[in-house]
């Protein structure tokens, strides 16, 4: 008879599932066991279960199917928290198995005790408590089926000693995923905004990740309507490659041309995206929500309308209600900003040999046209994020990842494992900030004992940039920002990791090249400018103020010398 760990097991292989991240403790000892015996599940043995769960995510990002992170009892299942934030937010299916204390112990306040059914109820649609055999069957197959139907996270928590009890006999397991359903407006709210749109003078369509299968229909209806395409960050790797329409990103990292083509319409369509800058969206337009998420409608602002509808099914649908624009004005003015503001960025991304850092937008820049036309591309918060999302060109193949939602330091390297463990032989590129990258760094080990040749580029300036960047915008003079960084190199070479440190500008691209075309794990080490700005497309008059405090404090304390090399980087280049 077997046990609730083997059964639990062959059901998730019964799902689909391929690949389990976490790391062991005797309260998961019984599953282990389960999973070492049972063969199809590969282990992905992390360091940090915080990294267990950012990994989980990103495999389920890139593959669509269901991935799963496991964490022992107490601080164990704790650890997955952060990043299970992450996944939940981006809209990926993970089951997270939380074990727990034994049985007998609970609310005893037993060594390692917490109460994970009510910690994980905020990062899930699920979080069920296994306390006996006959439980188990049902709350895993209730997880699995909130994980895929809502896409987000669902756990279940189960004593380490309930696991190693003999199963109940249900017969074969035959677990059947669910299939999600398509979801359409009605014919009467469908033909209302077909008049809404026929009317409308200017239109913006406003796209997030909801347009990941829908590509083709938007393009269709940027047509119809002539109307330009802003993506928001999460929308970038799908619509933004060979796209007649598109005037980039808006937003603290995005474009000029970006907030203009929406400050400048009478109607903005949004579609698929809860973008959550409520100052970055038009003040005089009419603005319509389409999402298959209805809690998603007026998050951020007023709407004309909402609609509740995946944008593939409802643009379809709402095509042949559509008159065709004639007029190009609007939409070719708002092209034309683009490239000049493309143009603007572009002239921002050169080396100058000699010098003692590179400029970031430079190295992205060559990064990107070195990489693989396939590359997945993972990008830590902060400036990493910036430069990927300005610089990091897409293909229709490439993938960009991060914590774009959910904004948490120290993703990138975890969520390239992720990728790398689910495509072992695609090239996978982690920008790793300085700050980010030293607070998982442990897990770059996982790269050697797990055989991911994934590539970890740092942009070494020495300072979380971009809290840097928050303080001076304020009016403070930064403080508690600079960090003291060893030689990533040499600390990636000491574990058997090629390292390459580039100082001067002018070897980037045979540094760039050596490092990508290796054939195993490899770190790129960059001394970065730490003086860059990355300036929002919209700079607000508060922040025009606090800069310039900023500035008239660090000359009256004597940092008039870091005032003048900022506006010498940023300015008279």
């Amino acid at each position: 008879m077997a046990t609730v760990a083997e059964q639990m097991v062959k059901t998730l292989v019964e799902a689909g599932v391929k690949r389990i991240y976490g790391i062991v403790g005797d309260s998961l000892n019984g599953i282990i066991d389960a999973i070492r015996r049972e063969g199809s599940i590969e282990w992905i043995h992390v360091r940090h279960e915080e990294v267990a769960a950012f990994a989980a995510g990103a495999d389920a990002h890139v593959t669509g199917e269901l991935a799963v992170c496991a964490g022992s009892c107490g601080p164990g299942n704790l650890h997955l928290m952060n990043g299970l934030y992450d996944c939940h937010r981006n809209g990926v299916p993970v089951v997270a198995i939380a074990a727990q204390i034994p049985t007998a112990e609970i609310g005893s306040g037993y060594f390692q005790e917490t109460h994970p059914e009510s910690l994980f109820k905020d990062c899930s649609y699920s979080c069920h408590l296994v306390s006996t055999p006959a439980q188990m069957p049902r709350a895993l197959e209730t997880a699995i089926t909130h994980a895929i139907g809502q896409q987000g996270v669902a756990v279940i928590v189960i004593p380490g000693d309930v696991a190693l009890q003999r199963a109940e006999d249900f017969g074969t397991v035959n677990y059947q995923k669910p299939i999600r359903s398509l979801v359409c407006p009605s014919e009467a709210d469908l033909s209302r905004l077909a008049e809404m749109l026929n009317e409308a003078r200017r239109v913006t369509l406003f796209c997030g990740a909801g347009c990941a299968s829908a590509r083709a229909e938007v393009f269709n209806l940027a047509e119809k309507l002539k109307a330009p395409i802003v993506h928001a960050l999460r929308g970038k790797e799908y619509l933004e490659y060979d796209n007649p329409y598109d005037v980039g990103l808006t937003g603290f990292i995005g474009f000029s041309s970006g907030y203009y083509a929406m400050e400048g319409c009478d109607l903005l369509l949004m579609l698929g995206t809860d973008f959550p800058y409520r100052q970055f969206y038009p003040t005089g337009a009419k603005i319509v929500q389409i999402d298959v998420r209805a809690e998603k409608l007026g998050n951020r602002v007023p709407l004309k309308m909402g609609l509740a509808g995946d944008i593939k099914t409802t643009v379809s649908a709402l095509l042949p209600r559509l008159k065709d624009k004639t007029g190009r004005t609007f939409l070719d003015q708002a092209v034309h900003h683009y490239q000049a503001a493309r143009a603007d960025l572009d002239d921002l991304a050169v080396g100058h040999a000699g010098h003692k850092s590179t400029h970031p937008q430079y190295m992205t820049k060559v990064l990107s046209e070195a990489a693989a036309d396939d590359a997945v591309f993972t990008c830590d918060v902060g400036t990493p994020t910036v430069w990927a999302a300005r610089y990091v060109k897409m293909t229709g193949k490439r993938r960009l990842i991060g914590s774009f939602n959910h904004g948490s330091m120290a993703n990138a390297l975890p969520q390239a494992i992720g990728v790398q463990a689910a495509f072992p032989r695609r090239q996978v590129i982690s920008m790793s900030g300085d700050g980010g990258f030293t607070m998982l760094m442990g897990d770059i080990l996982t790269l050697v004992q797990m055989e991911l040749p994934v590539k970890v580029v740092v942009f070494n300036n020495s300072k979380l940039g971009f809290v840097d960047l928050e303080q001076k915008v304020t009016g403070f003079l930064p403080a508690a920002v600079d960090l003291k960084n060893p030689n990533f190199a040499k600390l990636a070479t000491s574990i058997g990791i090629l390292g390459v440190r580039i100082d001067d500008p002018a070897d980037l691209m045979e540094g760039v090249s050596e490092v990508l075309s290796h054939s195993g794990p490899a770190l790129l080490d960059v001394v970065t400018n730490p003086l860059e700005l990355s300036m929002p497309p919209k700079l607000q008059l508060d922040q025009a103020y606090g800069f310039g405090l900023w500035m008239m404090k660090a000359v009256l304390s004597g940092r008039g010398s870091e005032v003048l090399q900022v506006a010498k980087t940023n300015i008279f280049r």
